[in-house]
C-alpha cells in the first residue's frame, strides 16, 4: 500500500512496509504541475502494463514496481478495488497506479490540488 502526500507543489507517493521490497522503490516524487489528474482504477491487476523491469508481478495477485509497454508505469497494487491511477505529463512514468487506504478521498484530493494549481498559476 502507499500514502499520497501533496505539499509545496509536489505529489509524493510513499511506498509502505514490505511493498518497498516488492516494488524496489520507497517513493516517487513529481511536481504537481506534471499531474494531469487521478481516477480510481479497479481493473489495475487485470490490465497489462507490459514488461516488468524491476519489481514483482503475480497476475491477479500483486503488481509492484516498474513496467514498460512503450510507456513507463509504476504500480503498487494488491487490492484493485483500492487502486488509484495518477496520470502524468513530462515525467519518466506515464502514470502511477497505486493502492491507497481511501481511493475516493485520494482521487478528490489530487484532482482538487491539480485544479487549484491550474487556476492560480500560469498555463501548464
Amino acid at each position: 500500500m502507499t500514502e499520497i502526500e501533496i505539499t509545496n507543489g509536489h505529489l509524493r507517493v510513499v511506498v509502505e512496509g514490505f511493498d518497498k521490497v516488492l516494488a524496489l522503490r520507497s517513493s516517487v516524487d513529481v511536481p504537481l504541475a506534471h499531474v494531469r489528474g487521478a481516477s480510481q482504477d479497479p481493473d489495475a491487476l487485470r490490465e497489462r502494463h507490459g514488461l516488468r523491469l524491476g519489481g514483482t508481478s503475480l497476475p491477479g495477485v500483486v503488481a509492484a514496481g516498474t513496467f514498460f509497454d512503450g510507456r513507463w508505469w509504476f504500480l503498487d497494487v494488491h487490492h484493485p478495488e483500492r487502486a488509484v491511477k495518477i496520470e502524468l505529463d513530462h515525467e519518466h512514468y506515464a502514470a502511477l497506479i497505486v493502492e491507497v487506504e481511501n481511493p475516493d478521498e485520494t482521487v478528490a484530493a489530487i484532482n482538487a490540488a491539480v485544479a487549484a494549481l491550474a487556476s492560480s498559476g500560469p498555463a501548464r
